[in-house]
């Protein structure tokens, strides 16, 4: 006991136990927190190839090492989950300068577009491609997605994905057209003006709800027209041109039959 108290006392005694709470503090956070996102594992055939078609299509802008220039940025760490969306959707190659990058055709095929992804996730860790089970809206709950949805992204991309106007010449896209994964990597990276939302925001559970809330909303409307889906706004605008036009067709009328 004497010993122990002698050992208390010593003056270097804070700094172990700051160590050992600092040692058992990370312990549990790596043990607790969501594992990061890795590289993905391609063959190297594959990775090969996307180094090709990254040097024969890309390096122009982004460089010769993804590094970056002063027209495009860096692309290392960004991860095969952002490569595949911007390339997927076709809005790279970027065709002109604009204020944001808009979707079109895309120029490499699925495969081209995959081998594309694994060379840039050679340069460093980053969110990888969703798997097939992350995305299956049949596995999510449309309920609990339009929830999150209407939280997190309704104030750009409307209530039901309509897509919308932001500032500067920017825009939220239509999500209509979109495939399931594209909508996960982009909740995953935050293309353009998106922010990020990282498991840590938005669990992987939740984002395949949003994707089945997203995915119902191309189902045949039960009330009839959707007008857009765009809500109130263009509700009330029909409804007070066939009402008023209804009405001034009654007065009309009615004025012809007393003259």
């Amino acid at each position: 006991m004497k010993a122990l108290a002698t050992a208390r006392r010593h003056r270097l005694a804070p700094v172990i136990l700051m160590v050992l709470a600092l040692l058992a503090i990370g312990g549990v956070y790596t043990a607790l927190a969501p594992t990061p996102a890795t590289a993905d594992t391609a063959s190297p055939a594959d990775v090969e190839e996307g180094g090709r078609l990254f040097a024969a299509n890309c390096a122009s802008c982004h460089g010769p090492n993804a590094e970056g220039t002063a027209a495009a940025p860096s692309l290392v760490g960004v991860g095969a989950a952002s490569v595949h969306f911007q390339v997927s959707t076709g809005r790279m190659p970027m065709a002109a300068n604009a204020p944001q990058a808009e979707a079109k055709p895309p120029q490499f095929d699925e495969e081209q577009t995959l081998q594309l992804a694994a060379w840039v996730a050679t340069l460093g860790p980053g969110p990888s491609i969703p798997s097939a089970e992350q995305v299956d809206p049949e596995l999510g709950d449309p309920a609990n997605g339009m929830l999150v949805f209407r939280t997190n992204c309704a104030m750009c991309h409307n209530a039901v994905g309509a897509g919308g106007a932001l500032s500067e010449g920017k825009f939220a896209p239509s999500l209509f057209g979109s495939t399931p994964t594209q909508i996960y990597e982009a909740m995953l990276t935050g293309p353009q003006s998106m922010p990020v939302f990282n498991d840590a925001n938005i669990p992987t559970e939740a984002k395949r709800d949003v994707i089945a809330f997203l995915m119902a909303q191309r189902e045949v409307s039960p009330g009839g027209m959707t007008l857009g889906g765009l809500g109130p706004v263009s509700e009330g605008l029909w409804a007070w041109v066939i009402g008023m036009g209804a009405l001034i067709g009654c007065a009309v009328w009615i004025g012809a039959k007393s003259s």
